[in-house]
């Protein structure tokens, strides 16, 4: 698919330096020339020369008019993916490929095509259809050559419901399809929680927070205005770092700059958190954000000690009481590396029950969905190991004693920073009245507990 918009905006933007993309064939046969799927054991100087080494999908790609840089492609499973990004500015010298954000939006696109293809690739027949129906699904996904939905999977792909031009011309382009029906709404807040801890004076620990707001919108009309908002316990600690769908109308803009890189001061944003948008026909994520949270959901040392054939090893945790006591799961995983397969173990739990893995070479202690009375769960343990085989697990991080405990869990209705969506705070401005439905949960997210007796990878160490 080609966007004359986006060649006439490209022509503006490189001045001198833009080079037009080829015809199909042309740029096809450039295109396998480059990815060395043809012509492969031929010597070509401005493909294989020393200084023209990749090792990302990024090519320049030679035409008769110049080199055309930058193209994103790359080959999977017989098929190649390929999409032209648009560079907003001169190309003489080359820009930084951090800078083009053509590249991330691209990038994008095309494994939200690859995840949509591929799982039909064994069948032709299917894949034939489905690469068919690409085009009508590219006017939803992109219609002005501007990615606006990746999933191309949740894209309706029957003929009758997609416009290739919109009857109603107030329907923006992000609304390519009507529905009918009750009106109702649906939000969930994800938090997802990354930690690294280590039980070490000279260490700091690390905890981040990470928060996706994800809605779909079922609204009659052709441009539904609806206003969210988010909002906070008193005295939780700012969001920061705010990223709003484009679909969003207008928001404070001091909102959008306060970050997490700067220390939280008196200016920081505390909200209102409100959002006014016209939401896809799909389901789509509002906003992304992060917060600094006083503390981690779950405190934990690990250590792990070795003497002679075997190590000892001993784990507490303390879930934090301010944290909701009631879990979908939650599990802490301790896996051996470069060792071979345990041939004995002697262990003894506080609380849950501990299951040894089929490989033999992973821990699981299921702490099930809640902690006792006191917060505070132990294991402690002896472990000895036969001889090593190739089917377990090696890392060339944790050599030696330096060995990490993995926390999954999941809370459902509770989020770390307090975040909710007032059901009654939800404003459509349309006839009847809507359902709504709002839910949250928070999620671990590499939660590592490293091995106090060992030197672990750091995050941050101070000076």
């Amino acid at each position: 698919r080609r966007y004359p918009t986006v060649e006439l905006r490209a022509e503006t933007f490189n001045g001198s330096t833009h080079v037009p993309v080829p015809s199909d064939s042309s740029f096809l046969q450039a295109l396998l020339l480059e990815l060395r799927l043809v012509a492969e054991h031929v010597f070509l100087e401005q493909r294989d020369t020393c200084t023209r080494i990749s090792h990302s999908c990024v090519h320049s790609v030679s035409t008769a008019a110049g080199e055309l840089w930058p193209v994103l492609a790359f080959h999977k499973s017989g098929l190649i993916y390929a999409c032209v990004p648009l560079v907003e500015g001169t190309l003489e010298p080359r820009p930084p490929l951090l800078t083009v954000s053509g590249l991330s939006q691209g990038l994008a696109l095309l494994l939200g095509i690859m995840d949509y293809v591929s799982p039909s690739r064994k069948n032709e027949a299917e894949l034939n259809a489905k690469i068919g129906q690409l085009r009508n699904l590219l006017i939803q996904a992109c219609p002005l050559g501007t990615p606006l939905n990746t999933n191309i999977r949740s894209l309706n792909s029957s003929f009758e419901d997609i416009q290739e031009m919109p009857a109603d011309k107030d329907q923006p382009a992000w609304r390519s399809s009507t529905y009918k029906g009750k009106p109702q709404v649906n939000v969930c807040i994800t938090e997802k929680v990354r930690c690294m801890q280590y039980d070490q004076r000279d260490v700091v620990d690390t905890w981040q927070v990470y928060g996706a707001v994800n809605c779909k919108c079922d609204i009659e009309g052709s441009a539904p205005n609806v206003t969210l908002s988010l909002t906070l316990p008193t005295n939780a600690p700012p969001l920061q770092d705010i990223v709003v769908h484009h679909c969003v109308t207008s928001v404070d803009p001091a909102m959008l700059l306060s970050t997490s890189a700067e220390p939280l001061h008196d200016s920081v944003y505390n909200g209102p958190y409100k959002f006014p948008f016209i939401p896809p026909s799909d389901s789509f994520d509002l906003c992304y954000y992060t917060s600094q949270v006083p503390v981690p959901p779950i405190l934990g040392c690990y250590q792990l000690v070795e003497e002679g054939s075997q190590i000892k090893i001993t784990v507490n945790l303390k879930l934090h009481e301010s944290i909701k006591n009631s879990f979908e799961y939650c599990e802490a995983r301790i896996p051996f590396f470069n060792r071979g397969p345990i041939a004995q173990l002697e262990y003894k739990v506080s609380y849950g029950q501990l299951d040894l893995s089929r490989e033999k070479s992973l821990l699981v202690w299921v702490i099930g969905q809640k902690f006792p009375k006191s917060l505070e769960v132990s294991l402690t343990g002896t472990v000895s190991f036969g001889t090593a085989g190739k089917e377990h697990p090696t890392d060339y991080v944790c050599t030696g004693n330096t060995a990490y405990v993995k926390l999954y869990f999941r809370i459902p209705d509770f989020t770390l920073t307090g975040c909710y969506v007032d059901q009654h705070s939800v404003q459509i401005f349309v006839p009847g009245k809507p359902k709504i439905t709002a839910s949250r949960e928070l999620i671990s997210s590499d939660y590592y507990i490293w091995n106090s007796k060992a030197p672990a990878p750091m995050v941050y160490k101070p000076l």
